[in-house]
């Protein structure tokens, strides 16, 4: 009997539950049935009760020690899937970090070295001729390098600070109440800005807010540094739950046929790095954004959605 109850042991423990109960079920009612032809008794006499009883306890054991090992099993899975998540979540997480860096060092250093580089030519041209215009270039020079050391230096401090809050992280940055000191610096560097406020202005979060001044200072970047002339024109649309931010200059007519240096929309995802980071923190809002050439002009649009004013 003791060799019996370990092969329905066995048998609960290692085949299919089905398979498993029909032959547990069958070796019992044979050795039940054993004991009552050859003992002479009935199928209620205590002999062949304890038959089946000892049947039904020995697959009752297998089945419990199967089902525990099932649940252990499940148990180590959903670990292994859990740290796996929180691996690919942490990865995800330094390449996400990884790029808000690229981006503010990219709008950072493009906008102020093309200031830089403009001024520096106005040196080269005047110097002789113009000692003050000469003066007055050398300062935009280094007003521009200063605020460019500045603002690296912040954006370094903030990753020497890895348990800081991720307000922390735009708390320092710029919004929409420095855009006049951006205008300031591209008009003194010979970029005509024509700005246009649309709407009743509010007090943007501070991400809305850095969004949307990235986006003008590297519009206004590439007019710089692509339009046919000095000329852009801004336009800030303040709507009750978003931000309407346009930039539209004049391109090179040759541009519709691709020979011009002015930046092709469709190359957004081919080194385009300043149309590209302007997206990438457009939709980081769930907002849009639309390079295009519509009649010789290059025209960036971008919707920034918000929750309203800021308490």
């Amino acid at each position: 009997m003791l060799a019996t109850m370990v092969a329905m042991y066995t048998c609960a423990l290692r085949r299919p539950r089905r398979d498993a109960v029909s032959a547990v079920a069958v070796v019992a009612v044979l050795l039940a049935g054993a004991s009552v032809v050859f003992g002479h008794r009935g199928w209620t006499s205590p002999e062949s009760v304890a038959l089946l009883a000892l049947s039904a306890s020995a697959a009752a054991v297998g089945f419990a020690v199967r089902n525990r090992r099932a649940y252990v099993a499940a148990v180590e899975e959903r670990a292994r899937r859990a740290e796996q998540t929180r691996e690919e979540e942490a990865r995800r997480r330094v390449i996400d970090e990884r790029l808000r860096i690229a981006r503010e060092l990219h709008d950072i250093l493009a906008h102020h070295i093309v200031l830089i580089n403009v001024q520096a030519a106005v040196v080269d041209h005047v110097m002789e001729t113009e000692p003050v215009q000469s003066r007055e270039s050398l300062a935009h020079i280094r007003r521009a390098a200063r605020s460019s050391l500045e603002e690296v230096r912040t954006t370094i401090g903030l990753l020497r600070q890895p348990d800081a809050p991720d307000e922390a992280a735009v708390e320092p940055s710029p919004g929409l109440d420095a855009l006049p000191d951006l205008i300031a610096g591209f008009m003194s560097a010979g970029l005509i800005v024509d700005q246009k406020v649309a709407g009743t202005p509010v007090d943007l979060p501070a991400a809305v807010g850095l969004t949307a001044y990235r986006l003008v200072q590297e519009a206004l970047t590439n007019a710089r540094r692509y339009a046919a002339r000095p000329y852009a024109e801004l336009g800030l649309d303040y709507l009750p739950s978003a931000l309407c931010v346009r930039v539209s200059n004049p391109a090179h007519p040759a541009s519709r046929s691709g020979s011009s240096a002015t930046p092709d929309p469709l190359e957004l995802g081919k080194g385009g790095h300043g149309l590209l980071g302007m997206r990438e923190r457009a939709h980081a809002l769930g907002g849009t954004f639309v390079a295009r050439m519509t009649d010789h002009r290059f025209e960036v649009h971008a919707l920034l959605p918000h929750e309203g004013t800021e308490a």
